[in-house]
């Protein structure tokens, strides 16, 4: 399995397959660059490189006990993008992955990178805080740390059959292959990783992040996302971006990119040769 090893020991598994500008993929909490097999078939077969890692603790990456914090993630995502020499990258994340991308391009800069599109991503901040009103509460947070806690295979069951996919509205068609597939990502990586994770995504503030980032960035969101609220969201980070686009999607859920795929990638698609 194609690894790289971090400056603090960890090693990180990706994928790299074809040739051609590359498109670099950050999966949501707690899945894998699995999560991604639809956009990279689509895109490699479009003339796209096409990029996916397992974030720390996450799929087939090292179950390290500590670092499950944005400035790590962002390390290791730098860690990839210099171990391949990616030049002209467009970087695209989903949920938690949103996040890295947006702290990696701050963090680490814009010479590698020609754009961004983040979906259902966490940005600015979710947790509610006295200059984040619109926020959640941090006891949804405690409360998910605690079903993680309490029991990680009921509780990877219960998210993908329920509000991650939006299965839970009326009329919805759950998939049980989508829900088994989103369970087995997630078991596929480690317990303390996932738990730490929770407060990653739900208290790193990208105010400031997302004010730095020059190159065009697609927002791309789902007006029903019952994980990572819309009007807190998405609106709010188009509006700090200075070369933000936002996208909204009647109804569409947090895992718009697998049960809307078809219309994810065109979008995408177009962006990216826009």
């Amino acid at each position: 399995m194609p690894t790289i090893t971090t400056k603090d020991g960890v090693d990180i598994f990706y994928k790299d397959w074809g040739s051609g500008q590359p498109i670099v993929f950050s999966h949501g909490w707690p899945l894998s660059a699995d999560d991604w097999d639809t956009q990279m078939l689509f895109f490699v077969a479009r003339g796209y490189r096409v990029i996916a890692h397992d974030r720390r603790g996450h799929g087939r990456s090292s179950q390290v006990s500590d670092g499950h914090d944005m400035d790590h993630y962002a390390d290791d995502l730098a860690a990839v993008t210099a171990h391949l020499d990616l030049k002209n990258a467009i970087h695209v994340g989903h949920s938690t992955g949103g996040g890295e991308v947006v702290h990696y391009i701050a963090r680490h800069g814009e010479s590698r990178v020609a754009k961004a599109a983040i979906l259902s991503a966490v940005p600015p901040l979710m947790v509610q805080t006295v200059a984040n009103p619109g926020g959640l509460p941090k006891s949804v947070f405690d409360g998910l740390q605690a079903q993680l806690a309490a029991s990680r295979t009921q509780f990877y069951r219960d998210l993908p059959a329920g509000p991650f996919y939006g299965y839970n509205r009326p009329g919805a068609k759950p998939s049980d292959a989508v829900i088994h597939n989103w369970w087995r990502q997630g078991m596929m990586g480690g317990a303390k990783a996932h738990y730490d994770g929770i407060v990653a995504f739900s208290q790193t503030d990208f105010t400031e992040d997302l004010k730095k980032i020059n190159v065009p960035v697609l927002v791309m969101h789902g007006d029903d996302d019952q994980i990572v609220p819309y009007a807190d969201s998405a609106p709010l980070s188009a509006k700090l971006l200075k070369n933000g686009t936002l996208k909204t999607y009647k109804g569409f859920p947090h895992g718009m990119p697998t049960t809307h795929a078809e219309t994810i990638n065109a979008d995408l698609l177009a962006f990216f040769k826009g």
